[in-house]
């Protein structure tokens, strides 16, 4: 995998593509589990939160995860519960504006990340119903863990 951010239009192109029928406890169980069996595959120190409706329903710290990572993970929420879209989309549109995501909108950086990792649950012909999100990586790593799992997830 390359190290260069996308662009802002693959960004849009991921969220139209993986966007789910609808959105259950057992499907934040089954998907929460996926991204927990990778990161333990993989070695990565993450934690997983999914959230619903602002229900936390599936949240997981791997071993190795500090609890700095909840932090970011509330952080990268609050930029997808705030803008309807992932966190590295966010950041991105900034970016391909010319600006930054803390110049353009001045936001207490403590509360709000635009930094990968966070992704809207979306329902297809409802929107965004929650989050996804993982910390723990690199930004560019956490979004393509969240990513990679909500696409096997929807191929079963």
């Amino acid at each position: 995998m390359t190290d260069s951010f996308p662009s802002l239009a693959e960004l849009a192109a991921d969220e139209q593509e993986l966007q789910f029928d609808s959105f259950g406890n057992d499907d934040a169980w089954s998907l929460g589990s996926s991204l927990v069996a990778a990161a333990r595959r993989d070695g990565a120190p993450v934690a997983v939160e999914i959230s619903r409706n602002g229900s936390r329903l599936f949240a997981v710290a791997v071993t190795g995860a500090v609890p700095d990572n909840w932090t970011w993970i509330e952080r990268k929420s609050r930029v997808v519960h705030r803008f309807g879209h992932s966190s590295l989309h966010v950041r991105q549109a900034s970016i391909e504006r010319g600006t930054t995501f803390e110049e353009e909108f001045g936001l207490d950086p403590a509360r709000y990340a635009a930094h990968g990792g966070a992704f809207p649950l979306l329902v297809r012909g409802v929107g965004p119903v929650g989050v996804i999100a993982v910390s723990g990586l690199p930004q560019l790593e956490d979004h393509r863990m969240v990513t990679a799992a909500i696409r096997e997830h929807l191929r079963r």
